[in-house]
């Protein structure tokens, strides 16, 4: 997935944290990236059990774009019925534990009274 180059920017970034959210923008991929942390080398499947609520589209369509992103990775095994499994790359890794801290802040936080 590709950011549109904004004005004044040659790469089309504006700083890291633009870059990060690139990658783990959507609701979906942040859960994706803990998931096969938590739970290495998953089939499309079981990555779909491990995620309630995601749909196979939305599944299909994240794990291309972070595979793409060189955070995922899909290998195919040529069997029958075909077996696909994804896991993260060493890239994917080092953004989980960069996350790590959000993760941290949103475990420790409490609901702020209104």
């Amino acid at each position: 997935m590709t950011t549109l180059n904004r004005p004044g920017t040659p790469d089309g970034h504006v700083c890291g944290i633009d870059t990060a959210m690139e990658v783990i923008g959507g609701k979906w991929k942040v859960l994706i990236l803990w998931a096969l942390h938590e739970h290495p080398h998953r089939r499309f499947g079981e990555l779909r059990r491990l995620l309630p609520g995601i749909t196979e589209k939305v599944l299909a369509s994240h794990l291309r774009e972070m595979e793409a992103d060189g955070v995922v990775h899909r290998v195919s095994y040529d069997e029958v019925p075909p077996r696909v499994e994804y896991s993260l790359t060493e890239d994917g890794k080092r953004l989980n534990a960069a996350l790590e801290p959000l993760a941290v802040w949103g475990r420790e936080r409490k609901t702020p009274v209104r």
